[in-house]
């Protein structure tokens, strides 16, 4: 499988406006299943026929995009490197949006049984404080703010090591 493949569909899905949802909807698949297309999953013969028949594309070449590492996306509707970077760029903000949901509704729910069950002593805060670092870290890295992490402190010690441009 190449790594154009699962872009490929999320590209055609969002070309046309849908979300997760709403592609699983309308092909009959589980909003899981098209979470892991995407994320690069081989999927079944079955879920493919879905996805073409609802994207239009042919089954044949979405098939071969997805089994052949030499294999070019149907009609044309190639994902070129600007592209597949912005979508995974999309992906990592996206979960990084996740993260900090995760952690409203867990800190809430644990404040609330914090201060049902011992008031005298908030130890939720703790909770918060250590989770909080750590989306903290994750909001930084997601949003290139960790300046000796990044794209460029990459590129520079690769370079350092072959000892030439990239």
């Amino acid at each position: 499988m190449t790594d154009d493949s699962p872009l490929l569909i999320q590209k055609l899905r969002l070309q046309r406006g849908w979300s997760q949802e709403q592609l699983a909807e309308l092909t009959g698949l589980s909003v899981r299943t098209i979470q892991r297309i995407e994320r690069g999953q081989t999927p079944s013969a079955e879920s493919l026929k879905a996805l073409a028949a609802v994207l239009d594309v042919n089954f044949g070449a979405l098939r071969e995009a997805h089994m052949s590492s030499s294999a070019t996306p149907p009609n044309n509707a190639d994902v070129s490197a600007d592209e597949a970077l912005a979508l995974a760029r999309v992906r990592k903000i996206k979960g990084f949006y996740m993260h900090v949901v995760q952690y409203v509704l867990t800190i809430g729910f644990l404040a609330v049984i914090n201060l049902l069950t011992y008031p005298r002593y908030l130890w939720v805060v703790w909770a918060a404080l250590g989770w909080g670092l750590g989306l903290a870290l994750h909001g930084l890295r997601v949003f290139d703010k960790i300046p000796f992490l990044n794209a460029d402190w990459e590129k520079r010690t690769v370079e350092k090591y072959l000892g030439r441009k990239l």
